[in-house]
């Protein structure tokens, strides 16, 4: 079909009243390019209640983000990555069963177009190197998850690294041995491990979260 100007739109027309109802609208979206993207397909896996609510509740804020799976455990999440081969994968490392970490180097077999997000207590600087040396995208502090959950998201969907800004005088390279980007907005706390979190929701109250790796 011709695209319609000043000198053929009788012929344009008569050509599109000939569509039905249906083949207009997609000749229209056609005709003007108007692309409609699809949804981010997140997994969310952590074994502490409260704290898997909160991600979830965080990400659903974003309507772009479509939460496919939610489970408690590291063999869970393997055995889910499989099935649902999501985009991205929100993960803890202190899990029953199976440890993140195990668990993010048999997702990456298994589902090697899934992006993975670690989320953990953990701030040891050798923890996270070997986090990202998974192949996972990003890395987030539980304490931090106010503001780096989404940035961390949207960074590891745009195929970059991440992690928050309490790491920024550190150097980390992972698979692909590019530098993560630094959250620019985190604020930095200092994390015990072993202890006891407390992690603020935006517009809620503090929710406490005891040895929640």
């Amino acid at each position: 079909m011709r695209v319609r100007n000043d000198l053929n739109c009788g012929t344009w027309d008569s050509e599109y009243q000939q569509l039905d109802s249906q083949s207009r609208v997609r000749t229209l979206f056609k005709e003007t390019a108007v692309e409609i993207s699809s949804s981010s397909r997140v997994l969310v896996v952590d074994d502490h209640e409260p704290f898997r609510r909160f991600i979830c509740s965080t990400l659903e804020k974003r309507p772009e983000l479509q939460i496919v799976g939610e489970v408690s455990d590291g063999l869970q999440a393997v055995q889910k990555a499989e099935e649902l081969q999501p985009d991205v994968i929100v993960l803890d490392i202190g899990l029953p069963t199976l440890s993140g970490i195990e668990a993010a180097r048999r997702i990456r077999k298994l589902s090697p177009d899934s992006k993975i997000l670690f989320m953990s207590q953990e701030s040891s600087e050798d923890v996270v190197r070997e986090a990202l040396g998974t192949g996972a995208r990003g890395y987030v502090v539980k304490t931090d998850a106010g503001g780096d959950l989404l940035k961390g998201v949207n960074t590891v969907l745009r195929g970059e690294r991440f992690v928050g800004k309490r790491f920024s005088c550190h150097h980390f390279i992972g698979e692909s041995d590019a530098p993560a980007r630094v959250s620019e907005g985190a604020t930095s706390h200092a994390s015990s491990r072993g202890g006891t979190d407390s992690t603020t929701i935006p517009g809620a109250t503090s929710v406490m979260q005891p040895n929640a790796s």
